[in-house]
C-alpha cells in the first residue's frame, strides 16, 4: 500500500555493516517521516542475480559491468512494501539466498557497476525529495549533502545473532560470512564501506528499533527537517 508522502526535502543516509539494523530502522524511519525508502542493497542485489543468472565469470569485470548495462533494474521504494524486479522477473526472494549473498560483495566491488547504480540512487534521490537511503556508501558518495548521515554500527555478536535469526541460519557460519563480507566491502578500491566523516555514529548492540528510531527523529529535529 503506498503511503502519503508529506512534503519538504528530507534526505537521510544511513550506513552500516550487515547486522547493524540498517533495513528495519530504515524502513520504520521512513514511515514516521513519511518519506520514501531506498535499499541500495537490493539493487546490487538484484544485479548480482542478473550475473549470475547470465552465467558471466564474476571475476570477468567487463562482462559483469555489460550484464549491469543491459539488465532492467526495478525498485520500489515504498517503505512499508515495495518490489525488486530484473528483466521483469521478481526477485525479492532470490536476492536474499545464499547464491547472491555471497557474490554480491565481488559484483558491487565493479567499479563500473557501482558508477551505474549510484547514478540511479542519486536520481531516485532527486526525484523523491524526502527519502531515507541505506547502505554502504550513501553518506560518503552517493548522498554527501544529506540532512542527516548516520553509521549504524554493532558488536559483532549482535549482528550474527540478528542475521542467523533473520535467514534461519547457523550463527557461527553467519558470523563467517559477515566477517567476510565486511573485509571485502571495507577494502574494495571503489567506494569501500566507510563512516562519513560527518556521520553520527550509533551502537545499536543494546538498542531497540523503536530507541533507535525515536532518537534519529530527535537528530532531524534538531536540523530543523523531521
Amino acid at each position: 500500500m503506498e503511503q502519503n508522502v508529506r512534503a519538504g526535502r528530507c534526505v537521510v543516509a544511513v550506513d552500516g555493516p550487515s547486522g547493524s539494523g540498517k533495513s528495519t530502522v530504515s524502513r520504520r524511519l521512513a514511515v514516521s517521516l513519511g518519506a520514501r525508502y531506498l535499499d541500495t542493497g537490493a539493487m546490487y542485489r538484484a544485479l548480482t542475480w542478473a550475473v549470475l543468472r547470465s552465467g558471466v565469470d564474476l571475476t570477468d569485470t567487463e562482462s559483469v559491468a555489460k550484464v549491469a548495462g543491459e539488465v532492467d533494474l526495478r525498485i520500489g521504494t515504498d517503505p512499508q512494501g515495495y518490489g525488486v524486479t530484473a528483466d521483469g522477473v521478481d526477485v525479492a526472494k532470490e536476492i536474499r539466498g545464499p547464491e547472491v549473498t555471497g557474490a554480491v560483495s565481488a559484483v558491487a566491488a565493479v567499479g563500473a557497476v557501482r558508477e551505474l547504480l549510484v547514478a540511479r540512487q542519486r536520481q531516485v534521490i532527486a526525484d523523491a525529495g524526502r527519502i531515507v537511503v541505506e547502505g554502504r556508501d550513501i553518506g560518503s558518495v552517493v548522498a554527501p549533502d544529506a540532512d542527516l548521515k548516520v553509521y549504524l554500527t554493532a558488536s559483532e555478536a549482535a549482528r550474527a545473532q540478528r542475521r542467523s535469526a533473520e535467514d534461519a541460519a547457523d550463527v557461527v557460519a553467519t558470523a563467517a560470512d559477515l566477517a567476510r563480507r565486511d573485509k571485502l566491502d571495507s577494502t574494495r578500491k571503489v567506494n569501500p564501506l566507510q563512516q562519513a566523516a560527518d556521520a553520527v555514529v550509533l551502537d545499536t548492540t543494546e538498542l531497540g528499533i523503536d530507541e533507535v528510531v525515536a532518537r534519529l527523529r530527535a537528530l532531524l529535529s534538531e536540523r530543523g527537517v523531521a
